[in-house]
């Protein structure tokens, strides 16, 4: 049931890591992906990387949620053009890490736009094309701050919970539409950006970035990082007609670590 064949996926934050890894799953299922990011050769390189055996073709919209306005024409654009998204899936970089108590309070005023705004506006964006077709599925990616703050991320940790709010509304407004909406809140996941919190928390604590890794590890019951790619499993799955019946759920992916808090 987890074949994606004749839908189109919009991935946002698609270039690299979590975003990149859900873009090849959509596409190993069968799925048109259009791959949105804000750098362009990085779009290249990523669209080149995805799976066409079931003769489907990909393409890259180039934007950055920093721009609300100039995101959703760019979307729509496309729209008008190559027609309309099935699946949405919401990923955009966290804001700079830090203590709440250091957070300016224009970073909010930030991360909320670029999160919780630019969500809102893509799905309202694409749900006209949903609602035609019959079928529907939002995803968005966002942590396990969610259900445990993480100390050092203060304006994430904030931003976070309210995308987690703001799509479960939407999962009870859409359910009769037999429109999913899941968020998924990956743990620790091998990727750039955590490896670069990983330095600046050695850089605040006066440790080392390996010493700060394996602490982390330790933390997690499978004693693991997370692949990018187990999180795009997931995201596959979610955006498939098997979880036709699951909506509102925030679904933790962090090989066990919230469960023995």
């Amino acid at each position: 049931m987890i074949d994606l064949k004749g839908k189109r996926a919009l991935v946002c934050g698609s270039s690299h890591g979590i975003g990149l890894a859900c873009a090849k799953e959509l596409a190993a299922h069968g799925a048109a992906v259009t791959l949105l990011a804000r750098e362009e050769k990085a779009l290249g390189e990523a669209v080149a990387s995805l799976a066409i055996s079931s003769g489907q073709t990909h393409s890259v919209i180039v934007a950055d949620s920093a721009h609300p306005d100039q995101l959703e024409s760019s979307v729509r654009a496309h729209i008008d053009a190559n027609g309309s998204f099935q699946i949405l899936v919401n990923n955009t970089g966290g804001p700079p890490s830090g203590p709440i108590l250091d957070a300016d309070p224009d970073a909010f005023a930030t991360a909320i736009s670029n999160h919780v705004i630019c969500n809102h506006r893509l799905a309202k964006t694409l749900l006209p094309g949903m609602k035609e077709v019959g079928y529907g599925r939002i995803i968005n990616i966002i942590s396990t701050s969610v259900i445990l703050p993480i100390a050092g991320l203060g304006v994430s940790n904030t931003t976070r919970g309210a995308v987690a709010n703001w799509g479960r509304t939407w999962a009870a407004e859409l359910a009769p539409l037999g429109i999913t909406v899941n968020n998924v809140l990956p743990g620790y996941t091998d990727t750039e950006r955590l490896n670069s919190l990983f330095q600046k928390k050695a850089k605040r604590s006066g440790s080392t970035p390996d010493r700060v890794k394996a602490d982390t590890i330790a933390a997690i019951p499978m004693r693991r990082l997370a692949d990018p790619a187990e999180i795009g499993a997931v995201v596959a799955f979610l955006a498939s007609p098997a979880a036709s019946y699951l909506t509102g759920v925030n679904l933790p992916i962090d090989g066990g670590r919230t469960a023995i808090q």
